[in-house]
């Protein structure tokens, strides 16, 4: 694997770690993730890890399909990846991925994700539910932002701002 698709993985994955963070500086929008996640039977601690490596598999699948280098993950909107979290197929998510990850709870958070496609039934409907949860993460990064059309860059940039590690 090219080092830059390797550095694009990790780009994804970063994104991934401070979406959840940056939502979560309404305490409100914790809390209420929470009760959707218990209500659906899922672990807290188990949805948010899901969500931050769905997010780094739609971020990746997006800059793929649009053969995007990691430097220029920045300039990919927001809705462009809430787009793919809940428009892509488990397959379009999971194609071109690392074959090894240099942070092994990457490679563990994607195999769970695999199990649950590949187990289906309430597996699967979890995902879809997971999917319509960061969408909602996604939007409201996107509402907060100044400017009209946020990118990862944007997001990035705010993680670093409210001292988020990198």
């Amino acid at each position: 694997m090219p080092p830059d698709h390797d550095m694009l993985w990790r780009r994804c994955a970063h994104l991934g770690r401070v979406l959840l963070p940056l939502v979560d500086q309404e305490p409100w929008r914790q809390a209420r993730r929470h009760e959707n996640l218990q209500a659906w039977g899922i672990d807290t601690a188990v949805g948010a890890r899901l969500i931050e490596i769905f997010a780094a598999l739609a971020a990746h699948a997006v800059a793929v399909d649009d053969s995007l280098s990691a430097a220029e993950l920045d300039d990919l909107f927001l809705k462009a990846v809430a787009d793919a979290a809940t428009g892509k197929r488990d397959y379009e998510l999971l194609a071109g991925l690392p074959k090894t990850f240099a942070d092994d709870r990457d490679g563990h958070a994607v195999n769970v994700f695999r199990l649950h496609i590949y187990k289906g039934d309430q597996y699967s409907h979890r995902l879809t539910q997971l999917s319509t949860e960061l969408r909602h993460a996604l939007l409201v990064l996107a509402e907060r932002a100044p400017i009209r059309l946020p990118t990862c860059g944007d997001v990035f940039r705010r993680a670093t701002e409210v001292g988020l590690p990198q």
